[in-house]
């Protein structure tokens, strides 16, 4: 029987890096800038030495899982014979494919504003509004949720070491942004910072 949910993770995960790669043609033809894909910082270096192979490993471990080659774990019996597990499972394909959709519109919204990296060389507006106007990272907290969602379709021991060491980088990228972006935009980004959360929306103060 044909795994429905995590065909449609392959499917999903693989659109996402493909969007990637049309962003980064679509950006370059706009400033003739390489937006990131050689990261101008040194701290974003040494973390793309691992982030590569990690964007490879999340591609391959659903498909390889997929395709039953025998290259990683199988599924656990449980994830498709316990109806809870496999109702679990489709609803993270659907969440997976919404995250998708919320990403590629925070992407149409940043324009040639949007890199991969920390822009030392050119400064990019200030996106608040849309929704980077009540979380600061958008497309990190939805990368972060498909992968989440990538665990729930496949949850071997490959794909939970993937999406641990996937947070903990994102984690890490937010917070350089952040202080670069302090840096650069000063008194407007503490105002931002002050209202917004990092991945998620900041409770309003009363």
């Amino acid at each position: 029987m044909q795994d429905l949910p995590l065909a449609v993770l392959v499917a999903t995960v693989l659109s996402y890096w493909v969007g990637v790669g049309v962003m980064i043609v679509r950006v370059r033809r706009h400033t003739r800038k390489v937006v990131g894909l050689v990261p101008e910082q040194r701290l974003e270096r040494i973390m793309w030495l691992v982030w590569v192979p990690l964007v490879a490993a999340w591609i391959f471990v659903p498909w390889a899982t997929l395709t039953r080659s025998g290259a990683v774990p199988a599924l656990p019996e449980f994830a498709l014979r316990e109806p809870a597990f496999a109702a679990l499972r489709w609803v993270a394909a659907v969440i997976a494919v919404i995250a998708l959709a919320g990403t590629v519109r925070c992407w149409l919204r940043m324009g040639s504003d949007w890199r991969m990296d920390v822009g030392l060389e050119r400064k990019t507006d200030l996106i608040t509004d849309g929704l980077f106007a009540r979380v600061r990272h958008p497309i990190y907290a939805f990368s972060i949720l498909l992968m989440l969602c990538s665990v729930a379709i496949v949850p071997t021991s490959p794909m939970m070491l993937i999406a641990a060491v996937h947070i903990v980088l994102m984690n890490l990228k937010a917070r350089n942004e952040e202080r670069h972006l302090s840096a650069v935009h000063g008194d407007a980004y503490a105002r931002y910072l002050r209202r917004t959360g990092r991945f998620f929306p900041r409770r309003p103060a009363r």
